[in-house]
């Protein structure tokens, strides 16, 4: 592409591409992806967007194809890699001044030369940090603020490359800038210091931002750029110095307007300090070490003292607790039990920590974190009252909660808690004790302590296991607080139904349930919406496993029906899904015992689906919930297939957007669908056309299908497989030509239950599966699953349509161009060996079966492989027989002859309709209703009859003496 024809051209389509109009966009975004790999487009492009008289969208335009084009065409062995030449060309030009106006295409520019830098420094572009080491030094405010960025940029990229060569060469660039980027952030520090206290604001304001640039250079060499860095007497002397500057920095905010720019720039500059330390502490904590007194001062002076009263910020705060978390639990600084095993780094360290948290620290931080951080703020009692949904959701876990202070102030309290708490219990105890008794209701900072030790309490309950008698403190105090119905006292029985949530599983006894729930139902009642959900936040029935079902039965129609009503009620996403949780645990623990009940929620959900319908997560809730629901009903479930089928067709439908939220959930609800339908109808039938689909992808869920194909077998083997059979056959070809091996043994069982259910069709519409089976066994299969299965599945073959097997026997003859007997002989032979890779006794029995199956017979493979095939029946005599200790005889074990109803306990799950169907179908299974030990007997009286008594008599002989006799030990009575 010549640089001078073609310039005007690449600006008249850059700049069609900028239209709005897509009838002009469209055309020229497609001739620019044309460009993309024509030789001198990126030197265009260079030329255009360092052009400043040019407008400034196509500038921006040609920039971000600059950028994208080193991302696809830069490394030299991409496809349509640039040149050498141009590449040289290129960086020249990137470098050749740092003057571009506009900040968001400076920006830009500064990060394409990051990642060139990633590529080609410092070797194929040596010259890139001197140049920008000059640069930064000049006095243009412009080209400094621009080089600055941009060092910034390529520093950043080469601190994050990885690679041990890649770090080698950025600890040997840091080594020969770290003394000048340290003199260029004091130079900018001073700078903006002196100009703030002299009133300049506008030209502090700059100096801040040139300082921000030149700290964050910093912080990528200081924490990336050495292995020891505490042996480098200018890294520690520059970490030592970011506690005066902090100083200095915060007691500038002071005098710097709140709304103005520079006082944001200062508050990120602030933070940035903090994340130096942060990020040091975190990549080398040993070298921190130094750095562990200063930090908890400064931090506890700030945080926790008067110190930090008016200088103080939000995030700074949170930074400063973090920090104090960090060295608290790191377990770099933590001695092991036995003190020898400890590096002497660590026993510093821990000897810094300890002589720092005395006494007098401890409690101070923990009466501070209590009484003053966990306090209620006004804004959040005012949000209560107008909005208290979303002041439970803000409270419990919203996405803006977790970047907030309370969070951050519970997770230190927790951790410092946990790491002294034989020092804090006694702290926390006696506050506790000092509010024993009704709070006066019209002292609002009273109740506000109250609730923030509560607070404490249910955070610290692991740690206050031992030292609370909580049974007792619920009898005689927390219960009749929550009985206190005055406004007023909201956040008080909010906090102890929170607080009895937090140990219930903890320390709580099973005979105060009953009492518990009579408080829950009356807070339901009253409509206590902000208490109820706090208590659902943390305590769900399915994780209580003291939860039993008969003390909570006499409360679970109000109970069930009070949560319904507050399912109506709320509005916000997170809460409808939280109560739909709760519900759906309820079922699941009640189980059919929820039958009674379940109608109001039957007829609301189909309207909540629909609402829902841009609300993935809260339709995932539904599903899940419609699981619970259909397990409970059992087959009733049948009557909400008007509106489950539907649900299940658009979840699993890999067609439709939503099955990236829906599917494994819809998986499910289809699963238990199957399982508990009493008859298979043709929508049902119908909603397996999304099969085929489902398998092509060969994903995680990919086992749930099968499970699913496997429940259609058992449901209506024959008007299933007539629709979907040569379908099905075919996935599972082209599935088993690569997929795992537990992968390719659930195919197998597929097979092997269509075998078991329907033995006469079943081989005729999988025939195009049993020639790799019948290979597979007389190749010798090396996976034992795999080989156990494909015995499983010729043995149902040979058991129960001996027709088909001669069939198949003769096919494989003719494929593998070998005599029929010798194909026989090769897999009675590959089968006697593997015999032990058969672990299941269902199948060891049927391979007993199908091997006996073969006799009587006069073919001479069939009796030169008769010891082995006696040896089988008798390892399958020891596996199924069990002896009559009244009669002295044996009998199968195996043996179904008519179905009973199982009885359960009330903590059992009933049976399935498909549990019912697999026990209707043993009856009919030869392993279930033929005894092997007759089978063996009448096989061998035939053989007998067949042979006459010489010639049988002469082929017993070629079976053990030892086996011999179990056999007629087992045969006795015949």
């Amino acid at each position: 592409m010549d640089l001078n024809s073609a310039s005007t051209v690449v600006l008249q389509v850059l700049t069609q591409a900028t239209s709005q109009d897509t009838a002009v966009l469209k055309p020229a975004e497609e001739q620019l992806k044309q460009w993309e790999t024509q030789p001198g487009f990126y030197s265009v492009l260079l030329n255009i967007f360092t052009n400043h008289s040019l407008d400034v969208n196509v500038r921006w335009l040609a920039v971000l194809y600059f950028k994208n084009g080193i991302d696809r065409y830069w490394r030299r062995v991409a496809p349509h890699a640039l040149s050498e030449e141009e590449k040289t060309t290129l960086r020249a030009g990137l470098i050749t001044n740092f003057n571009e106006p506009v900040n968001q295409i400076a920006t830009q520019i500064s990060v394409l030369i990051a990642k060139v830098a990633r590529v080609d420094c410092p070797r194929q572009w040596p010259e890139l940090i001197p140049t920008l080491v000059e640069s930064v030094k000049v006095q243009d405010d412009l080209q400094q603020h621009r080089a600055l960025l941009t060092f910034y940029h390529v520093t950043k990229t080469l601190a994050s490359k990885r690679l041990a060569a890649d770090r080698k060469l950025f600890y040997d660039l840091t080594s020969s800038i770290y003394s000048f980027a340290c003199s260029l952030w004091n130079h900018h520090t001073d700078t903006f210091l002196h100009q703030i206290y002299s009133g300049d604001e506008a030209a502090a304001a700059n100096s801040l931002e040139r300082t921000l640039l030149s700290l964050k250079v910093l912080r990528k060499l200081t924490v990336h750029g050495f292995v020891e860095p505490h042996w480098n007497a200018e890294v520690m002397s520059f970490l030592h110095a970011i506690f005066e500057r902090l100083k200095q920095f915060l007691q500038c905010s002071r005098s710097i307007r709140a709304e103005s720019i520079c006082r944001d720039r200062l508050e990120k500059t602030i933070i940035l300090f903090t994340k130096v330390l942060l990020d040091f502490l975190d990549q080398h904590p040993f070298s921190f070490t130094a750095l562990i007194q200063r930090s908890l001062e400064f931090s506890v002076s700030y945080v926790f003292t008067e110190a930090g009263e008016g200088v103080v910020f939000e995030q700074f705060i949170v930074q400063c607790m973090s920090l104090i978390k960090m060295i608290v639990k790191n377990y770099a600084y933590k001695p092991s039990k036995n003190i020898e095993d400890s590096s002497l780094e660590t026993l510093e360290a821990h000897k810094i920590k300890a002589a720092f948290f005395t006494y007098p620290t401890l409690t101070e931080i923990c009466r501070r974190l209590v009484t003053h951080y966990f306090l209620l703020t006004k804004e959040e009692l005012t949000m209560w009252e107008e909005d208290p949904e979303s002041f439970t959701v803000e409270e419990t876990g919203g996405d803006s909660w977790k970047y907030s202070l309370r969070p951050c102030t519970e997770v230190l309290f927790i951790d410092i808690f946990h790491e002294y708490n034989q020092t804090l219990t006694p702290v926390l105890l006696e506050m506790v004790h000092s509010l024993q008794g009704s709070t006066n209701i019209e002292n609002t900072n009273a109740i506000l302590i109250k609730d923030a030790v509560y607070n404490a309490v249910g955070l610290a309950a692991y740690e206050l296991f031992d030292s609370v008698d909580f049974d007792q403190w619920f009898k005689n105090q927390l219960l009749a607080e929550l009985q206190v119905s005055h406004d007023r006292y909201k956040p008080i029985r909010r906090r102890v139904i929170w607080l009895i949530g937090q140990w219930i599983s903890v320390k709580f006894k099973s005979d105060l349930r009953p009492v518990l729930y009579e408080a829950i139902r009356n807070l339901l009642q009253d409509h206590d919406l902000v208490s109820v959900l706090f208590f659902l936040n943390v305590y769900l029935p399915v994780d209580d496993f003291e939860f039993r079902t008969d003390q909570f039965l006499p409360y679970l129609e109000s109970m069930f029906t009070l949560l319904f009503q507050l399912l109506q009620e709320v509005t916000q996403c997170d809460t409808k899904m939280h109560v739909l949780h709760v519900l759906s645990c309820v079922i699941e623990r009640v189980n059919v015992q929820i039958r009674p009940y379940v109608g109001c929620l039957v007829q609301y959900l189909p309207l909540l689906w629909k609402q829902s319908e841009e609300r993935n997560m809260l339709r995932c809730a539904i599903l899940t919930t419609l699981i619970h629901l259909v397990q409970g009903l059992g087959a009733d479930s049948k009557n909400l297939y008007p509106f489950l089928l539907p649900v299940i067709q658009l979840s699993t439908d890999v067609s439709q957007p939503p099955h990236v939220y829906l599917l494994e959930d819809g998986l499910e609800l289809w699963l238990v669908t199957l399982e508990n339908s009493p008859c298979l109808t043709p929508e049902l039938l119908r909603i397996f056309q999304n099969m085929s689909a489902l398998l092509e992808l060969s994903s995680e869920n990919l086992k749930n299908c099968f499970e699913i194909i496997n429940a259609y077998v058992f449901l209506s083997s024959s008007e299933f497989l007539q629709m979907y059979a040569a379908d099905l056959c075919q996935s599972f070809c082209e599935l088993l030509k690569d997929i795992t091996t537990e992968g390719q043994v659930q195919v197998l069982k597929v097979v092997e239950n269509v075998l078991k259910v329907n033995p006469v069709l079943g081989p005729q519409m999988f025939q195009p599966l049993l020639p790799s089976v019948f290979q597979g066994i007389i190749d010798g299969e090396r996976y034992p699953v795999v080989m156990s299965t494909y015995l499983g599945i010729m043995g149902r073959v040979l058991l129960q349509n001996g027709r088909f097997f001669s069939l198949l026997l003769s096919q494989m003859a003719c494929e593998l161009g070998q005599e029929l007997d010798q194909i026989l002989g090769n897999m009675i032979e590959m089968w006697v060996d593997r015999m032990d890779n058969i672990t299941q006794p269902e199948r060891r029995k049927l391979s007993a079966l199908a091997l006996l199956s073969l006799l009587p017979s006069l073919n001479s493979v069939i009796q030169d492989k008769f010891c082995a095939i006696i040896n089988i029946s008798v390892e399958g005599l020891h596996d199924v027989m069990t002896e009559d200790s009244e009669t002295g005889t044996y009998k199968d074990c195996m043996l179904m002859s008519h179905f009973e109803e199982p009885k359960t306990t009330e903590d059992e799950e009933p049976p399935t309709e498909q549990d019912k169907r697999k026990k209707l179908l043993a009856l009919e299974d030869p392993v279930h209703t033929v005894s092997l030990q007759q089978f063996i007997y009448e096989k061998l009286k035939a053989q007998q009859e067949l042979l006459g008594e010489q010639g049988f008599h002469a082929l017993m002989e070629t079976v053990d003496t030892e086996i011999v006799t179990q056999l007629q030990e087992f045969l006795q009575g015949f």
